[in-house]
């Protein structure tokens, strides 16, 4: 490879550096040819690359790009995934590889700019796809809307029926509202007329005006 070929590789990388979120480095010592490309096919799936090329260049790289703590993970063989999708998903089909071949060992990475451990790159390794946590996000999102929702629906339904009622009371037109007939009152039983009064009784006659009356009867008489 010529000066001018390198120049072309670094700047090359340079740019996979500065487009990609997120960049693992690994030791890929002990990995074949053919376990490479399936390697590959595998982070093509979620929007990555893997890269294996000399530590001179990968450094040259870095510092174009504005990215030097690369610099420190590139001791021995060392392979970079530029990741421009989900890093999860890289980390995975990578950690997947690892177990399977049982090499591939993480050095640590970048990730939107923070450098990762070894131990990082693992841990995201075990985090669910970002569509996963998305949809997580939404359903914890939406459950308490969900019960805000139902209580926003129960106040307008109680406002609707209250003034329901007021309108049927005319007091949101401004009618009087109709007045109810009030039920007239019982008349009051009649009071039983009077009996006439009983006539006096008749004077009793004294015993000397009969006496009187005897008498004379008997004048009368002789």
């Amino acid at each position: 490879m010529n000066r001018d070929q390198k120049a072309a590789v670094v700047d090359e990388i340079a740019d996979q550096i500065k487009g990609a979120d997120a960049i693992f480095a690994v030791d890929y010592r002990g990995i074949s040819v053919p376990q490479v490309a399936e390697l590959r096919a595998k982070l093509r799936d979620v929007d990555a690359s893997f890269r294996v090329v000399k530590n001179s260049l990968s450094e040259r790289a870095a510092d174009k790009a504005g990215a030097e703590q690369l610099k420190e993970m590139l001791q021995g063989p060392t392979a970079l995934t530029l990741v421009r999708g989900d890093a999860a998903l890289a980390a995975k089909a990578l950690s997947d590889t690892a177990r399977v071949l049982h090499i591939l060992e993480f050095k640590g990475g970048l990730l939107n700019g923070k450098v990762l451990s070894a131990e990082d790159v693992r841990s995201i390794a075990r985090l669910p796809s970002r569509e996963i946590l998305q949809a997580q996000l939404v359903g914890t999102i939406a459950a308490p809307l969900t019960g805000l929702v139902r209580g926003l629906n129960g106040l307008i339904g109680g406002l609707a029926i209250a003034l329901q009622q007021i309108a049927e009371q005319g007091l949101v037109t401004g009618t009087e509202p109709e007045a109810v007939a009030e039920p007239e009152p019982e008349a009051a039983p009649a009071e039983p007329e009077a009996a006439p009064a009983a006539p006096e009784p008749a004077a009793a006659t004294s015993e000397n005006d009969t006496e009187q009356d005897a008498a004379s009867d008997a004048e009368s008489d002789a």
